[in-house]
C-alpha cells in the first residue's frame, strides 16, 4: 500500500467513524474563532470555550475588543495560560481587523497570516472552517497521528507536515480530515496513555510507529 493509498483509506474510514466531526472551538462569528484559536495555544479547547464566554460578553464586537484595555483582556484570558502575550496579540489583531479590513477577516491566506498572533495552523483553520477553502490544520493531534499511522516519516515540524500532507490529501478533504484526527486522537489514538488499538478503525493499516507492541 502506497502512502497515497493509505491516506485515502484513512480518510474514508475516519469519515465513517466520525461523520459529524467539526471544529471543537465554539463560535458564531469568524472573528471569535480567530480569538479562540489564539487562546487555544497550550490550552484545551474546552477551557477556551468557557473563558471566551466572559470575554465576548464584555466585548461583543471587533470594535469593542479593539478598544479594550489590554490588561482587562489579560485578566479574563489568564486561565488559558500565557495571558500577557495572548492578550497583546488579540488586542493588536482586533485593531488590525478594525482599521484595515472593516472588522472582517480577509479571505486570503497570506493576509490572515499577517494578523498578529496568527500562524499557519490558525490561518488554515480559518480558511477551512470559515471560508470553506482547502486547508490542512497541523495541530498536535494531526502531527502525532500522521506520523504514527505512517503517512509522514518522523516529521514533527508543523509546516513540513502540512506540506507533506498536501501531496497526499485531496484538497477538499483536508479540513474535515484534520478535524477527524482530533476526535480520533482524543478518543482512541491517545497521547498520554497507550493507544486503544483494539478498538481502532485503522488498526490493520496503521504502521503503529512508536507504539509498544
Amino acid at each position: 500500500m502506497t502512502k497515497k493509498q493509505r491516506t485515502l483509506e484513512v480518510i474514508e474510514r475516519l469519515r465513517k467513524e466520525y461523520p459529524d466531526a467539526d471544529c471543537t472551538l465554539d463560535y458564531d462569528q469568524a472573528w471569535k474563532l480567530l480569538v479562540s484559536v489564539r487562546l487555544a495555544a497550550q490550552c484545551t479547547d474546552a477551557r477556551v470555550n468557557v473563558v471566551v464566554e466572559g470575554l465576548f460578553a464584555k466585548y461583543p464586537t471587533v470594535e469593542a475588543l479593539a478598544e479594550a484595555d489590554v490588561n482587562d483582556i489579560e485578566e479574563i484570558v489568564r486561565p488559558c495560560g500565557l495571558g500577557k502575550s495572548k492578550a497583546r496579540d488579540i488586542s493588536a489583531c482586533m485593531k488590525m481587523l478594525r482599521d484595515e479590513y472593516g472588522g472582517k477577516i480577509p479571505k486570503d491566506f497570506n493576509a490572515i497570516l499577517k494578523l498578529p498572533g496568527v500562524g499557519r495552523k490558525s490561518a488554515n483553520l480559518i480558511m477551512g472552517d470559515v471560508f470553506g477553502e482547502p486547508a490542512i490544520v497541523t495541530d498536535t493531534h494531526c502531527i502525532r497521528l500522521v506520523n504514527r499511522i505512517g503517512l509522514v516519516d518522523g516529521i514533527k515540524d508543523p509546516k513540513k507536515v502540512e506540506m507533506e500532507l498536501w501531496k497526499l490529501v485531496p484538497p477538499e478533504e483536508g479540513s474535515d480530515f484534520c478535524h477527524r484526527l482530533v476526535y480520533h486522537g482524543r478518543e482512541v489514538c491517545t497521547a498520554r496513555t497507550k493507544p486503544h488499538c483494539d478498538r481502532c478503525c485503522l488498526a490493520d493499516i496503521c504502521k503503529k510507529v512508536g507504539v509498544e507492541k
